[in-house]
């Protein structure tokens, strides 16, 4: 969406026909009722999006609460906690979807910790620097400690309650924003990439195959999906105009040419890793 429509929708979302996401869970923060139907808008060759909306962060702070009532079996915490969850599934529904994603913050915050528990699979973006790698340890740890909560909570629930699935399974990992100078990728990128391979197998894949092996069942290495290099004037571009950023109205036609690869590459590592299930649901 262009520049404009993204701003009307966000000035408008917290009237009553407001648009967003955080138009649609409102009325879940506020205390006043459930989460409100919202349309998807129809960007390109079939893609849909719900708007995400920087005033989820109310949404967010109200998901700490709804959490420590699911754990003291309380239904509002319950039907609250999975009203996000509720809504994008109606909305995949109604547009008879393939595959929902969710583009999601690098944070272990309340509001990752729903999205997480409603995928069926997940994916690691990872910049190559020192933080990615530390930030991997921290992840693994935090997605086991929240599946085997999720367990219990839903161990104990009444019957006919809707609830999160609560078993995501890792699909891959994906290097980004390493630059490239000629046909070498500059700085420590293959120092980095190295420490992120081997991280995401003993601090995430490990870790989660200890909760339950089905969640991570890679043998031996990290599974990357593929590497999204940094696409510099691309990227502001691509957003200005609302289009895939190979599909940007300024920048190097050869660069386009590269992104519009490589993400054509990640889709289909996605797509043949997920062929068993039908459509998904991804971070």
């Amino acid at each position: 969406m262009e520049d404009s429509v993204v701003n009307d929708l966000l000035d408008s979302s917290d009237a009553p026909n407001g648009k967003t996401l955080w138009s649609a869970l409102k009325p879940i923060e506020e205390g006043s009722g459930s989460y409100r139907e919202i349309k998807t808008f129809e960007t390109n060759n079939g893609l849909r999006l719900l708007p995400g909306d920087i005033k989820l962060s109310k949404f967010e702070g109200c998901l700490y609460d709804l959490w420590t009532e699911s754990l003291n079996r309380k239904i509002r915490g319950l039907k609250g906690s999975n009203a996000l969850s509720e809504l994008v599934n109606s909305c995949a529904s109604s547009c008879k979807a393939d595959y929902v994603f969710y583009d999601t913050g690098p944070n272990i915050g309340p509001l990752n910790r729903v999205i997480l528990l409603d995928c069926d699979h997940f994916i690691i973006p990872a910049a190559c620097d020192l933080f990615s790698v530390r930030a991997l340890i921290t992840l693994g740890q935090t997605l086991a400690t929240w599946v085997n909560d999720w367990t219990s909570i839903r161990s104990f629930s009444p019957d006919g309650i809707s609830m999160l699935p609560g078993r995501p399974h890792y699909l891959g990992y994906i290097p980004q924003k390493f630059r490239v100078y000629g046909d070498l990728k500059v700085g420590t990128f293959d120092e980095y990439a190295r420490d992120i391979d081997k991280h995401v197998f003993s601090d995430v894949i490990s870790i989660l195959r200890a909760v339950d092996p089905l969640l991570a069942d890679q043998k031996s290495t990290g599974t990357k999906l593929g590497e999204v290099r940094d696409f510099s004037q691309l990227v502001p571009s691509a957003q200005r105009s609302g289009t895939p950023i190979w599909l940007a109205k300024d920048g190097n036609p050869d660069l386009k040419n590269e992104a519009k690869s490589t993400f054509a590459g990640i889709a289909t590592n996605i797509v043949r890793m997920t062929k068993s299930r039908k459509g998904g649901t991804l971070t």
